[in-house]
Parts: C-alpha cells; sequence; structure tokens
C-alpha cells in the first residue's frame, strides 16, 4: 500500500513519518504524476489558501478533485479539511470541494487560541489521544451521508464521508498514530 502526502506546503514531513512508523510506504505529492500508484492521499495541516493557490498553479486540483470523486480515499488534517470542504463560511465555495462539509477557517482564533486536549474517539481508538488545535477549523455544517466522528465544546471536528476523512486537529503532532492507522484500515 502506499500513501500519498501533498507536499506543496505545511506539515507533510510529519504525516510521512507516521505512516513509516506504523510501517506504509509514504510517497510525496509535488505533480499530477505523482498521483499515480498511490491508494490514498492525505492533505496535511498549513496554510489552506496557500494550498489552493498552488493545486491551481500546478494544474493538480481537478485531476485531484476527479480521483477522489471517482473513489480515492483521501483525509485532511487542520488545512487539508478546509480543502476537502464544499463550502468554506462566508465564501460559498471551497478548494476541492468534494467533502459535503461546511467549515469556519481559524474557528479557535489566531496562533494564542491554539489548544490540545486528550479525547476518545471510539471509532478510532478505545483509549483517549490526544487532538491538537492550531488555528484550526471547524465543521459548521454536514451534509446528509457525512458521519460526525468527533465534536469539542458542540463544534464537529472530525467527520467521515465515503472515502473522505477529515479532522480540524493535527494527529501527525503528536505521538499517537491512532487516525493514520484508522485511515489505513479505511482504504483497506
Amino acid at each position: 500500500m502506499v500513501i500519498g502526502v501533498l507536499a506543496l506546503q505545511g506539515a507533510f514531513r510529519e504525516h510521512m513519518k507516521c505512516l513509516e512508523n506504523i510501517g506504509v510506504q509514504g510517497k510525496l505529492i509535488k505533480s499530477n504524476e505523482d498521483l499515480e500508484g498511490i491508494d490514498g492521499i492525505i492533505f496535511p495541516g498549513g496554510e489552506s489558501t496557500a494550498m489552493g493557490r498552488i493545486l491551481v498553479d500546478f494544474n493538480m486540483k481537478e485531476t485531484i478533485s476527479n480521483k477522489i470523486k471517482r473513489g480515492l480515499p483521501a483525509w485532511g488534517t487542520c488545512a487539508g479539511m478546509i480543502l476537502l470542504a464544499k463550502k468554506i463560511n462566508r465564501t460559498n465555495k471551497g478548494h476541492l470541494e468534494v467533502m459535503d462539509i461546511d467549515v469556519k477557517r481559524n474557528a479557535y482564533g489566531r496562533q494564542l487560541g491554539s489548544f490540545s486536549t486528550k479525547e476518545i474517539i471510539p471509532l478510532v481508538s478505545k483509549d483517549p489521544i490526544e487532538l491538537v488545535f492550531i488555528r484550526a477549523p471547524y465543521i459548521t455544517k454536514v451534509g446528509k451521508n457525512v458521519e460526525i466522528l468527533c465534536e469539542i465544546d458542540g463544534n464537529i471536528v472530525a467527520a467521515k464521508e465515503e472515502n473522505m476523512l477529515a479532522t480540524s486537529f493535527h494527529p501527525e503532532l503528536t505521538e499517537y498514530e491512532d487516525f493514520h492507522r484508522y485511515f489505513i484500515e479505511m482504504i483497506k
């Protein structure tokens, strides 16, 4: 199994390390050609506006969007969640526009609003796992086929829809690899 990690900007190295730690081959995705031969793709945390522009500039947006619509498993963390969303609050549009969620960017405020907490997410782990939020978004609305995996203080911070997974937080910045394992199980 080979998992692509979008490597245009953001925390792609950390995702690659997590994949290595659980014995899964990662592949850096920097062009449309790199998309060949992957079984899933991770969109890392970083700056969603910059990543969205680069996807357009590198002529990757439509290719990736179409692959996900045809079933390629995809997981977006933080900025990656924003990339997957059909709508970004206050804009009524998105980047890849593949997951039936609306997201609010920087929902927890600026860098000073960053925090971490531990939660049990039954579908992912029976033990509490650390959730790190850095200038994080959250989901404000879900479509009928979206399954909510986790809420913090009434805000949706993890969800799944068919072949797509989205998390507001950064599992790649913790010692917990439960979400990476969960994504691999989704693919299997």
